[in-house]
């Protein structure tokens, strides 16, 4: 083999070697800090643009508007609605959180409403949260190991049945009246 050969062949392993190393250190930081969960800009504005025609609509218009947005006090309980999440399975068993409209975060991270300490939960696992009509989604957010509802890998946003199970590893949430 000629001298420029084996120099080219040395380079190309080399540039190998350095891509490996730079994929491996995003790979890792990923799972220590998670990816980044950003509203959809649209689903923001159409919001404010809904909010802003009721506050300059007269007050009859205003109550006809709420109605037809899903019924006056925006965050009323629905009758047979969940009203707590509840883990049944994993290190946190018995564990309760009231459910109370707000975005409930699963995973290692220690910022995440239910803290998992779970070898096969990544730090940013899944969220679960209401929509418009009161139903209750769980959404995986890209973890490694999967999100299952009923025995279901979740690839979508997915409503939640009452009673249900969602497994993050060995841990095991129901929502619960």
């Amino acid at each position: 083999m000629s001298e420029l050969t084996l120099t080219v062949m040395r380079l190309g392993f080399l540039a190998v070697l350095w891509l490996f190393v730079i994929v491996a250190v995003q790979v890792i930081r990923s799972d220590l800090f998670g990816t980044r969960v950003t509203q959809r800009g649209a689903a923001r504005r159409g919001g404010q643009e809904a909010r802003t025609q009721r506050q300059a609509a007269p007050p009859q218009q205003q109550q006809q508007q709420r109605r037809q947005e899903g019924g006056r006090g925006g965050n009323r309980q629905r009758r047979g609605a969940p009203t707590k999440l509840v883990v049944s399975e994993g290190s946190l068993t018995g564990t309760t959180v009231a459910l109370q409209g707000q975005t409930i975060s699963l995973g290692r991270a220690h910022d995440s409403t239910i803290v998992l300490d779970d070898d096969y939960a990544s730090s940013r696992h899944a969220r679960i949260y209401p929509d418009r009509d009161g139903q209750w989604i769980v959404e995986d957010l890209g973890s490694t190991n999967g999100t299952y509802l009923d025995r279901t890998r979740l690839t979508t946003p997915t409503p939640i049945p009452l009673g249900a199970p969602i497994r993050i590893g060995k841990t095991v949430i129901e929502l619960r009246k």
